[in-house]
């Protein structure tokens, strides 16, 4: 597993790709994610070592210049942040339910890892902004409490840059709905 994550955002696809491979070929650092996002925007997500994801971020904001929109590095990064972003965690059942909802990519991965970081919960998914309009979210789960202050904890990291759009704790999700977020 790695120790950081890193994401630059480009309000340009083409400059985006450049940046991508600049990126890649600057330090050792893997893909995470790496493609266009809603409006119209790019997206390059890595991980490695810290000092790794730093070069390649660096590289990353250097290459995109005045087409980066947003970007960050998250040292010791909580691993469940890993699973969640592919969508292939292994929660099979929900208590209660959290959602945080940003303005950007970069807004959600940091509240998500704070959620994390902030009580015993479990993430289920980080959605990046595809058909959301550039907007993105996580969802979690835990004990009502856990869940309550993990959402605290991530929604004040999106509040702090004004990027947070909502959240909400659902201390008892009907079936249904835990059955199509699961």
């Amino acid at each position: 597993m790695y120790s950081a994550i890193g994401l630059v955002e480009f309000n340009s696809i083409a400059k985006g790709i450049e940046a991508a491979d600049a990126m890649l070929k600057t330090a050792e650092v893997e893909i995470v994610r790496v493609g266009t996002i809603c409006p119209g925007k790019f997206m390059v997500l890595v991980a490695g070592e810290v000092a790794s994801v730093q070069n390649s971020v660096a590289t990353g904001q250097r290459i995109g210049a005045d087409k980066v929109v947003d970007d960050f590095i998250l040292p010791n990064v909580h691993p469940s942040v890993f699973p969640a972003i592919s969508a292939t965690t292994s929660v099979t059942k929900l208590d209660a339910l959290g959602v945080i909802e940003t303005f950007s990519v970069a807004s959600t991965v940091i509240a998500a890892d704070a959620a994390a970081k902030a009580g015993a919960v479990e993430l289920i998914e980080i959605r990046l902004a595809v058909g959301l309009g550039g907007k993105a979210y996580v969802t979690l789960t835990g004990d009502v409490a856990a869940v309550e202050a993990a959402v605290e904890a991530g929604s004040k990291q999106a509040m702090e840059t004004g990027m947070l759009v909502a959240k909400t704790v659902i201390p008892a999700p009907k079936e249904e709905l835990s059955r199509s977020l699961l």
